[in-house]
């Protein structure tokens, strides 16, 4: 789960490497607390996202050019799902209506209540293109459709009017061929063996919708200096249901110091899970102990992670079945994540947090807030006590605010149990006054732009 919410902190348009003269975008923008004038882009400070690339292979400079053509493909997949074609509505447009235009991927702005600012456009379709724009929830649920719960079908009328579904890889057959020709591609060159058998199930699984076993190769992804989120990640684009998934791609290189920074921290996990502050029967389920906590240079967004907020951490996969066996891979985006820190926390809390607790507030403090609240979302249960189904089903549109409203809390929990066992630098209040401080910074757009890695 990509700590989603949308704001949190956020980065838009898309950021790429420098070092070594390796770039595609140079520069992200990133969200503003304060609104000046009545330019939309008040909103947000452009900055450069980089990383050391020196490090890397002939082969795996080559792999990055293909993870980028495969990450474009996965962008225009997104467009379709959020609004339809986007030639539709970016013809024609031209200065900052067209970059904002893109930034929010439709006319409706994503850190303002998803509120229309281009004429002639109402509100939002709660289910975007997942469903059709007309339909209701009560229709849906007769229907009772086959597999229309999936998080890889779209909802269609035919001309009686009456509901079916279309599978991902169907509907979106020619592109998603393309793009799982790109990963082979990559796959062949892989030198990391971990690499090279996730690029390859990752592109089978682009063209039958079946992730289970690409996921389960990309939690046994340990060494790679690369690393490639791709595919239909996060239902949060799905306001109707929450059922649906949407198209996102992250490049990734890997910061081998941080990483290893972080490994002392997996040991303590099964504990902290053992040790929830909850009756039993809320944490008889045992995630997996396969997980890992790793620091990455995101040098590429695309598709839903591009829209608007970017994320600054993921905690992935969601299939519940691959969390029980596995667990989950926390990321740590490290470059976003400062940005975010120096361009949007600081000023944030300069402003409102007292001056006596300014010093307080640290980047360490607020990287290890932002990782426990992904460690947060593996721990808990995936599955309702009455045997019906998984929690996230149940919970429907709902779940989304829920579970990162837990991650909030019971990352913040972790981090207060780990300062006492000493394994953690700093003192509380660094780590609590940084965490009050993220809060203003991810409601400060209202509630429908709240995600905490972003």
């Amino acid at each position: 789960m990509k700590t989603k919410l949308v704001i949190l902190g956020s980065l838009t348009c898309i950021g790429l490497l420098s070092s070594c003269q390796v770039q595609k975008n140079p520069t992200a923008r990133i969200p503003m607390e304060n609104k000046q004038d009545h330019s939309p882009f008040q909103y947000y400070a452009t900055v450069p996202l980089t990383t050391d690339i020196s490090h890397l292979s002939e082969n795996e400079k080559t792999i990055l050019g293909l993870m980028f053509k495969a990450a474009d493909i996965m962008d225009d997949l997104f467009w379709q799902q959020a609004y339809g074609a986007k030639i539709d509505i970016v013809d024609g447009l031209q200065g900052e209506t067209l970059n904002y235009v893109k930034i929010n991927y439709g006319p409706w702005d994503r850190l303002d209540n998803e509120k229309p600012f281009l004429p002639n456009f109402g509100a939002k379709p709660a289910g975007a293109m997942f469903y059709p724009t007309d339909i209701t929830k009560d229709e849906f649920e007769k229907a009772n459709l086959k597999d229309g719960k999936s998080p890889y079908t779209l909802v269609k009328r035919n001309r009686e009017g009456q509901l079916y579904t279309v599978p991902y890889h169907v509907n979106y057959k020619n592109q998603l061929q393309n793009a799982a020709g790109l990963l082979s591609k990559a796959s062949e060159l892989a030198e990391d063996a971990g690499l090279k058998n996730y690029l390859l199930l990752r592109a089978a699984a682009l063209l039958n919708d079946d992730f289970y076993a690409s996921d389960l190769a990309w939690m046994d992804m340990k060494n790679s200096n690369l690393d490639l989120v791709i595919g239909p990640i996060e239902n949060y684009e799905d306001q109707l249901f929450g059922y649906k998934s949407a198209y996102s791609a992250y490049v990734l290189v890997k910061d081998v110091e941080w990483s290893k920074r972080l490994e002392k921290f997996v040991k303590y996990l099964p504990e902290l899970q053992r040790n929830l502050p909850v009756d039993a029967a809320y944490k008889k389920e045992v995630p997996g102990t396969d997980s890992d906590l790793n620091a990455y240079d995101v040098v590429y967004y695309a598709g839903d992670c591009n829209a608007a907020g970017k994320t600054i951490a993921i905690n992935l996969p969601n299939d519940e079945r691959v969390q029980l066996e596995k667990g989950t891979r926390r990321l740590q985006l490290k470059n976003a994540m400062k940005a975010k820190f120096d361009k949007i926390l600081v000023p944030i809390a300069t402003s409102l947090i007292v001056e006596e607790q300014q010093k307080n507030i640290q980047f360490d403090a607020f990287f290890s807030n932002v990782m426990f609240h992904e460690v947060a979302h593996g721990l808990g249960i995936k599955n309702t006590l009455d045997g019906k189904g998984s929690v996230r089903d149940a919970l429907k549109e709902a779940y989304s605010a829920l579970e990162e409203g837990k991650a909030d809390i019971l990352g913040l929990y972790m981090v207060n149990q780990l300062l006492n066992k000493g394994e953690l630098t700093g003192s509380k209040e660094d780590y609590f006054v940084t965490f009050l401080a993220g809060i203003f910074r991810s409601v400060r757009f209202g509630g429908s732009v709240t995600k905490v890695g972003d």
